[in-house]
């Protein structure tokens, strides 16, 4: 038996536990003294750019006579109520088919929605027609 080794080998030790109690004491304390200082982080541990909806806020910015956001066109909005008809959708299963809420489709129709051209791209595809795009502002030459 010469190639087993009966020697016994210790992988990690135990610690003695730590106290919860030491630690907030401590806190406590230097809170106290005025040796620690506390911050309110602003929006910390949340992520909301994820949330916001797509738009160009410097062209929101510079527009100082149009405070609106733009809307989805009416004609967007019937066109896309006629196709998911035409095609006997529900608005859940049509939002189903692009991978959205059916709030969103139902913003849409409704002409309450910021148009979002990926988005509308994602309705044309899978209603299988050509839906009237929103008319972009023309930029004008400043002098």
């Amino acid at each position: 038996m010469n190639g087993q080794d009966w020697d016994t080998v210790t992988l990690a030790k135990n610690r003695a536990p730590t106290t919860k109690g030491a630690k907030n004491a401590a806190v406590a304390t230097a809170l106290r003294t005025g040796t620690l200082q506390t911050e309110k982080r602003w929006a910390g541990g949340e992520n909301k750019s994820t949330h916001a909806p797509h738009m160009n806020l410097k062209k929101l910015d510079e527009d100082t006579d149009n405070l609106k956001h733009d809307r989805v066109d009416r004609s967007l909005a019937q066109a896309i109520q006629q196709a998911r008809l035409g095609k006997k959708l529900t608005q859940k299963q049509l939002a189903t088919m692009i991978n959205e809420k059916p709030q969103v489709v139902g913003e849409y129709e409704s002409g309450k929605a910021l148009p979002n051209p990926q988005l509308i791209v994602k309705i044309e595809r899978a209603l299988g027609t050509r839906l009237p795009r929103p008319k972009r502002a023309s930029k004008k030459a400043e002098t």
